[in-house]
């Protein structure tokens, strides 16, 4: 019997890419789910391919509706719904505003919304699609890598946090993954994401492996272990190697 049979989940930014596959996944694997993604003809199509249901919307303001349409509960959050896009230290104080607000305090005001129940029942998941950027960094995306990094530290504080009272967490890592967010990368991302890019599938594969093993870091790459490992034990020489990407990238883009 799947760990997730019988609960009721909600998958944020579900319109395509890592979002449907996690909501095609939840559902084959006997879940019941909302399906949340700010365009409300996708979040309908999605909705309609897997006998989800639709909960459009704000990413952020959603918990209560999602409640309501799953029967009253809520036991999986998946905190999906994500803003790509690129730019340096010099990026509009709105770029970052906007990165700041869907990649972290979204997640910030879904937990704020959902501790409270989880807590007093004793259970509760709450998953975090966090990059490989929140782990590592990616060139040329300043305000997408500082904020990943703020999700991952707030899905590692809620984990450390309330792992005693029943709550389990989940960060999703994955580097390349073929979807729309890979396509928009560009040069970066043809340089550092598409060699070894898998599909949507695969990440929600390997949520579904975490799940069942309990493991709070999910990396559907396995060779992140190995970057991150390398980036916290010799720094310098691993900024040395992302900063030859960066100035290859600079070359191929002309930045």
């Amino acid at each position: 019997m799947s760990a997730v049979q019988g609960t009721n989940v909600v998958v944020t930014g579900a319109g395509g890419g890592i979002g449907a596959a996690l909501a095609r996944r939840f559902v084959a694997e006997g879940a019941r789910v909302a399906v949340n993604d700010i365009d409300p003809v996708r979040t309908a199509a999605i909705a309609e391919e897997t006998g989800a249901i639709a909960v459009p919307g704000d990413a952020s303001a959603i918990v209560e509706q999602a409640r309501e349409v799953l029967g009253g509960t809520v036991d999986i959050y998946c905190a999906n719904a994500g803003l790509p896009g690129a730019g340096d230290a010099l990026a509009d104080e709105t770029a970052w505003a906007a990165a700041w607000d869907v990649n972290v305090m979204a997640h910030v005001r879904a937990a704020s919304a959902l501790l409270p129940d989880w807590l007093e029942r004793g259970s509760g998941r709450f998953v975090s699609t966090v990059s490989a950027a929140g782990l590592l960094s990616m060139i040329g995306a300043a305000p997408y890598s500082v904020t990943k990094h703020g999700a991952l530290a707030f899905a590692e504080w809620l984990s450390l946090t309330y792992r005693h009272r029943g709550l389990k967490v989940h960060a999703i890592c994955p580097q390349g993954v073929r979807t729309d967010m890979l396509t928009q990368a560009g040069v970066a991302g043809e340089l550092v994401l598409a060699p070894g890019a898998i599909e949507p599938e695969d990440v929600a594969g390997a949520l579904m492996d975490g799940i069942e093993a309990d493991r709070f870091l999910i990396l559907p790459h396995p060779e992140v272990a190995g970057y991150y490992r390398g980036r916290a034990t010799d720094t310098d020489r691993w900024l040395d190697n992302m900063n030859h990407i960066q100035q290859k990238w600079e070359s191929m883009s002309g930045a």
